[in-house]
């Protein structure tokens, strides 16, 4: 059972066979599908699940804040279901691919105070970008 799946059980969410599928295809390490990914996937254990259900069931797990949505360079959404551990992502400016990366030090102390313009920070967000080493190859 995956990580996502205990934590969706745990808060009584109904798992329906369709809803089971979804999670267990966002199981994994440095999952970053796009929607149509999940949906591709998810026909491959589940034939009849509908588009729809898919995109609502990923748009349900980010609002209940068990899947983060991730938007990089105008690229598709993707979703990755790491919402629980704090983490950034580095991203291959060429092909796309995400991975998640646990940085040293806190981001939100990295803005100094003069450049705060008095904003209350709650949260920084940072992507690293770079070429992956299948693209650095080719």
């Amino acid at each position: 059972m995956s990580d996502l799946l205990e934590r969706l059980r745990d808060r009584g969410w109904r798992l329906t066979a369709q809803r089971r599928v979804v999670a267990e295809v966002l199981d994994g390490d440095h999952v970053h599908y796009t929607a149509d990914e999940v949906h591709a996937r998810a026909t491959e254990r589940l034939p009849e699940i509908a588009r729809a259900t898919v995109y609502n069931t990923l748009s349900e797990l980010v609002s209940i804040g068990e899947v983060i949505e991730v938007s990089t360079d105008g690229r598709a959404k993707r979703y990755d279901p790491n919402a629980r551990h704090t983490h950034q992502h580095l991203v291959c400016s060429n092909c796309g691919t995400i991975r998640d990366v646990h940085p040293t030090g806190d981001p939100l102390s990295a803005l100094p105070e003069a450049e705060r313009y008095g904003f209350t920070i709650a949260e920084a967000t940072v992507t690293y970008r770079g070429t992956c080493p299948n693209c650095a190859a080719g």
